[in-house]
C-alpha cells in the first residue's frame, strides 16, 4: 500500500528501469528517457506518459485493516495506470524508422522481461511497503492508438500503451473501535 505519491513513484520505478536497461544501447544516456508527454519530449529519446488512471475493479477491497487494537482503517483504492511510450529518434530521416523500431522493440523487451516491479527496481512507498506491480502491454487497434494520439497539431509518432498495476492508494479515514475482550458461553442442558 502506498500514500499519494505511489502513482509519482510507479512513474519513477519506470523510468528507473528503461534507464537501467537501455543504455548506453540502444540510448546513450539514461537522461534520454523520462516523464513527458510525446508533445513536449525535450532530449528524450524515449518518453513515458501517464495518461488514464482508473479504478481496478478486479482488485478492489471491500475488508477493513487493523491498526493496533482500537483502530481500523478503510481499505486503500486500487488503480491501474496506462501509459503511452513514445520513440523520438533524432536521426537522421534515412535511419530514423529503423532506429525508431530498435529502440521501441529493447523497450518492449525489457518491460516484457520485468513485468513485474518490485524489490530494488522500485523507489519510494512501493519499495518502503515492499510492492509489486504488474506491466502489462494494452492491445490496441491501429485507429485507437490514433484516436488515443490527439495532442494539437502533432504529427503521430510510434508508440505503445501499457497497464500498470494494480496501485494501492491508503485511505486516511480510520475509525475507531472497540475490540471483545470477553465471552461468555453457556450451555444449558
Amino acid at each position: 500500500m502506498g500514500d499519494y505519491s505511489v502513482i509519482a513513484d510507479v512513474s519513477a520505478s519506470l523510468v528507473k528501469l528503461l534507464r537501467e536497461n537501455m543504455t548506453p544501447d540502444p540510448i546513450p544516456q539514461p537522461e534520454m528517457i523520462g516523464l513527458a508527454s510525446p508533445v513536449d519530449k525535450g532530449d528524450f529519446y524515449l518518453s513515458l506518459y501517464l495518461y488514464n488512471v482508473r479504478e481496478s475493479g478486479d482488485n478492489r477491497q471491500t475488508h477493513m485493516i487493523a491498526r493496533g487494537t482500537t483502530q481500523i482503517q478503510y481499505p486503500p483504492m486500487v488503480v491501474d495506470l496506462s501509459y503511452l511510450l513514445t520513440v523520438h529518434s533524432p536521426a537522421e530521416l534515412q535511419s530514423r524508422a529503423l532506429d525508431e523500431h530498435r529502440i521501441l522493440g529493447r523497450a518492449m523487451q525489457v518491460l516484457y522481461d520485468h513485468s513485474i516491479l518490485r524489490g530494488s527496481m522500485t523507489v519510494g512507498t512501493l519499495a518502503e511497503k515492499d510492492e509489486e506491480v504488474r506491466i502489462v502491454m494494452e492491445p490496441h487497434k491501429g485507429e485507437s492508438i490514433l484516436n488515443m494520439w490527439n495532442f494539437a497539431d502533432t504529427p503521430y509518432r510510434l508508440s505503445v500503451s501499457y497497464t500498470v498495476g494494480p496501485v494501492n492508494i491508503d485511505s486516511t479515514r480510520i475509525k475507531t473501535t472497540k475490540r471483545v475482550t470477553e465471552t461468555d458461553f453457556r450451555i444449558e442442558g
